[in-house]
């Protein structure tokens, strides 16, 4: 009977967490939030835009992965935004790429956007955005502060990934 009752209460809890999505997420004020605009959406500018992305995640890991307030990060970014903006220009020349950008670090909109179930509602943000040539493409965003984009710099071999649930069934059930 005993195992009968646990199976139940698993069960009831699986449906609990399953059921319940959070309708909103909120990002916090004390975030700062990063964005790439591409160009258009053709195959090309999308790529332009991850490498620009992908060219400026070691730089906000080195530079922010050890902040630790709002205040300090915001500083880190306005000192070391020339070389945000030149790291940037080397990578669309190094794919002769001559649409031009812009960089703004201030208040910027972002549109609402739904993300594996969550919505994120637009509005101004603090944030660091990059507009490639026209800015009429689709965009890659995150948060830089809390760190949220820098921990995918991080490496991850180490991560153990758990399911709750098999945890529970095996330790009580299977008695492993």
């Amino acid at each position: 009977m005993k195992k009968v009752l646990i199976v139940l209460a698993i069960l009831v809890l699986g449906y609990v967490f399953i059921s319940k999505k959070q309708d909103y997420y909120i990002i916090p004020d004390d975030s700062i939030r990063f964005r790439v605009i591409a160009n258009s959406n053709s195959v090309y500018d999308k790529y332009v835009k991850i490498k620009v992305k992908e060219s400026l995640e070691q730089s906000f890991y080195d530079d922010l992965s050890n902040s630790t307030s709002i205040e300090e990060s915001r500083q880190i970014i306005t000192n070391n935004i020339e070389d945000y903006k030149s790291i940037v220009q080397e990578t669309l020349n190094d794919l002769s790429y001559d649409e031009g950008f812009t960089i703004n670090y201030g208040l910027n909109y972002f549109p609402e956007k739904e993300y594996k179930g969550v919505i994120y509602e637009e509005g101004n943000y603090g944030s660091l955005v990059i507009t490639i040539g026209k800015g009429e493409g689709e965009n890659f965003w995150c948060v830089l502060f809390p760190p949220i984009c820098t921990l995918e710099a991080e490496e991850t071999d180490d991560i153990e990934y758990r399911f709750l649930i098999k945890d529970l069934f095996d330790k009580y059930i299977l008695n492993k």
